[in-house]
């Protein structure tokens, strides 16, 4: 039978995930010969043998790659010559080429799971088993190359047995830099106020301080937690209070899915996001009453997720009851990372705390997603999904190196290289003086791990960003030419990039609808329906601009913007208009006057097409968090919880379109008319929520239509914070799709603004090649 040869490439997520043992292993089940190695650009296999049993290797590299692994191509050409050994070998990277990436963390593998309750095995009930399909990377990384000695593994030492299993090819420890076992690994111990618990195991122990109704820090893989049993609300109460988290809901993590659906319905689809190797918190609709009400106060959904670390399968297992596992922080600051800190910062809201002796290098929150009927939506981009690179069109293969900045709430940075997008994890808000500090530590991690000087550097056009000025510096230093990006062109371009869109097919009809971003006028906008593509776009249609009383502080307050809009809508005489109605005795309580004259002034009461704020005012006009937010968005998520029950019944308010042959302008008096009036006639809150979300909705529909057909598009784009409210995107996607449209949304990265830095990127991008 001749012998043929294959030069075969590999390319994406293909370096770091056990594929050059894996290639191994199928190369030898097919008799093959010849050599796999790591390069600069992925993963590159010479192989010989027969035909067919190339044809079978082949396929079966394409269809079954490492849990870990994605596969985005494979070219292949013929190979002549002999093979250089007389069977397959894996060899040493090139020197100086490979530049290897980090993939994220992943949740516990089968395998590595029943190690842990195996009695007989060696990694018996330890906390810190992994192999190459499973556990820490990013949380864990110092330095490139990523090996043992530039990790927070450098310290220990591996024993005989794992460093037989780190160097045997057949084995799925091959090359795992955390790999460890109780002699030689990382381990756990438990403390109070006082210091050391003595006990034979911390985690029965916390276990048994949890189900008495104790509060116990607990250092996770990208860090603490803070966690009580979600039943007891007495604890729950008490967690709040310590933490300082009024109202925003708390994460829960269950045993299992049989456990959840004590309390949540779940899908077949639901349950492959939670099972997966990202482990995501799922948001679940609530069927049952078992958990605490302080768990997720006026929601219809809770935050869920299953055990993803070895530690919190052995807690699990070792407890009753799903527990609450929120972020190991006061409100609004960073999570806790390193022991000494989580001593000193959780020491007013733990009893107690489960330390180990492995670092946490870089902090990763707890990825956050939700399915809605156009596909999965990620809410939070952290641990489990970054920073995995995102593969863009061709048209971005020659772009020059480029880091992109992002926003300044929900932040995140994004690299572009060699066609792929690297986006960070969700790193915060920059406001928050240690979280800028994180921000600043991971561009340079970023940088250096994936060997990176930009040369274009892209930021938001609003100059008092945090994010924005360090990009300014950023540009200075480094020579790099610096690109300018208007906030929601980046979010349309993101939507866009992360479908795969070339840039000279890019036309597509946005609707991008947020809290706040500055426009290209200089003034504030929220609520806009754009025409372009990366290279540019058009402003063809907007909410009407309202003032914005006291600034930020109306993000906070949404009674301002309730008397904003009723201002608006209603003139001078506004008070009259709303006589006897609940908005008017809500009202009766607030400085409203002062209100009025900052906005007849114009002093700090910036006009804005804000989106989120039309919420806020709705919301509060409806008796929902009229006084203050405890959290970004708490009045909007509210109001989808108050009107979801009866989007079966409600029809549509009709909403006014001014068109006046420039941007077709969306007013709001004929909606708080109607709104008014239904207050009068006493309806339901929740029927006047109903009817608010679907006239949105119907009105975007049908103001996209007719802006789309007049300038011959087919493709419209979904973005903007606004587009996590499920009734407002399902409505929109479907009333969109129905009409023969290609409606394109954000499942890769976060509608919100932790998707910015990716639009960022591929706008400067295509600019930076137009110059």
């Amino acid at each position: 039978m001749p012998v043929v040869g294959w030069r075969i490439r590999v390319r994406g997520v293909v370096q770091g995930v056990g594929f050059r043992p894996h290639v191994w292993r199928l190369a030898r089940d097919d008799r093959l010969a010849g050599q796999v190695l790591n390069d600069g650009a992925g993963v590159v296999i010479e192989a010989w043998g027969a035909a067919a049993a190339l044809e079978s290797f082949l396929r079966r590299l394409r269809e079954a790659p490492p849990p870990l692994a994605r596969i985005d191509a494979i070219e292949r050409e013929a190979l002549g010559g002999a093979p250089p050994y007389p069977d397959f070998r894996i060899v040493e990277s090139r020197e100086g080429a490979v530049s290897t990436g980090v993939v994220p963390d992943a949740a516990t593998c089968p395998e590595c799971l029943a190690e842990i309750f195996d009695p007989a095995n060696r990694r018996y009930r330890y906390a810190f088993t992994n192999c190459t399909h499973c556990g820490p990377r990013l949380s864990i990384i110092r330095a490139i190359p990523y090996d043992r000695a530039n990790t927070a593994m450098a310290g220990f030492t591996m024993c005989a047995e794992c460093a037989a299993e780190y160097g045997d090819p057949a084995d799925r420890r091959f090359h795992a830099q955390p790999n460890a076992c109780p002699v030689c690994g990382p381990q756990l111990w438990l403390e109070d106020r006082r210091g050391p618990i003595e006990c034979d195991d911390p985690i029965t122990e916390v276990a048994e301080r949890l189900t008495a109704g104790g509060i116990a820090a607990i250092k996770g893989i990208g860090g603490f937690h803070l966690a009580c049993d979600a039943r007891n609300e007495g604890v729950v109460a008490e967690l709040r209070r310590r933490k300082r988290r009024e109202s925003k809901p708390l994460a829960v993590m269950a045993r299992n899915v049989s456990q959840i659906t004590g309390f949540c319905a779940i899908s077949p689809a639901e349950l492959e996001l939670l099972g997966g190797p990202a482990a995501p918190i799922v948001l679940l609709d609530k069927v049952e009453d078992m958990l605490a009400p302080s768990v997720a106060p006026g929601q219809g959904r809770i935050g869920v997720m299953l055990p993803y670390t070895p530690l919190h399968h052995l807690l699990m297992a070792a407890v009753e009851g799903p527990l609450v596992m929120t972020s190991g922080n006061l409100s609004e600051e960073p999570q806790a990372t390193a022991n000494e800190d989580a001593r000193a910062r959780l020491s007013g809201i733990s009893d107690c705390w489960l330390m180990h002796d492995r670092d946490i290098v870089n902090r990763l929150d707890d990825s956050v997603m939700r399915l809605d009927k156009p596909g999965p939506q990620i809410l939070r981009r952290a641990r489990g999904l970054a920073p995995d690179p995102l593969p863009l069109a061709s048209g971005f293969s020659h772009a020059r190196l480029l880091l992109a900045m992002g926003g300044e709430l929900k932040s995140s940075f994004c690299l572009l290289k060699d066609g792929q997008a690297i986006v960070s994890q969700h790193l915060g808000d920059l406001e928050e003086a240690a979280t800028h500090a994180d921000y600043r530590k991971a561009i340079g991690l970023f940088r250096d791990t994936f060997r990176f000087e930009p040369e274009c550097v892209a930021v938001d056009l609003h100059p008092d960003y945090h994010s924005t000025r360090w990009g300014e510096a950023l540009a200075e230093e480094t020579g790099a030419r610096l690109v300018r990006v208007q906030h929601h062109h980046a979010h349309l371009a993101s939507c866009l990039a992360e479908h795969g869109m070339e840039p000279a097919d890019d036309a597509t009809l946005g609707i991008v609808l947020d809290g706040l971003g500055l426009g290209t006028d200089q003034t504030i906008w929220g609520g806009e329906i754009l025409l372009g593509g990366y290279g540019g776009f058009q402003r063809v249609g907007h909410f009407a601009p309202v003032a914005l009383p006291g600034g930020a502080q109306a993000m906070r307050e949404p009674w301002r913007n309730t008397v904003a809009h009723l201002a608006a809508a209603f003139g001078e005489d506004w008070q009259g208009r709303i006589a006897g109605t609940t908005v008017a005795r809500m009202l009766a309580e607030r400085p409203v006057a002062m209100i009025e004259q900052m906005i007849r002034q114009g002093v700090n009461a910036p006009l804005s097409s804000s989106a989120g704020r039309l919420f806020d005012a709705m919301a509060a006009a409806l008796g929902v968090c009229p006084d203050r937010q405890g959290y970004e968005g708490e009045a909007a998520m509210a109001l989808e919880a108050l009107a979801a029950p009866h989007l079966r019944h409600a029809g549509p308010y009709s909403i006014d379109v001014e068109a006046e042959g420039g941007p077709r302008i969306i007013a709001w008096h004929d909606l708080w008319a109607a709104v008014i009036d239904d207050l009068n006639s006493g309806v339901e809150t929740g029927v006047i929520a109903a009817r608010f979300h679907l006239g949105l909705a119907d009105m975007l529909a049908r103001v996209a239509t007719a802006i789309a057909e007049a300038a011959g598009i087919t493709r419209l784009a979904l973005s903007g914070g606004v587009m996590q409210n499920r009734i407002v995107l399902e409505s929109l996607h479907g009333a969109l799709t129905e009409r023969g449209f290609e409606v394109l949304t954000q499942s890769r990265v976060p509608a919100n603004d932790g998707g910015l830095s990716l639009g960022q990127a591929v706008v400067a991008a295509v600019s930076d090649q137009g110059e």
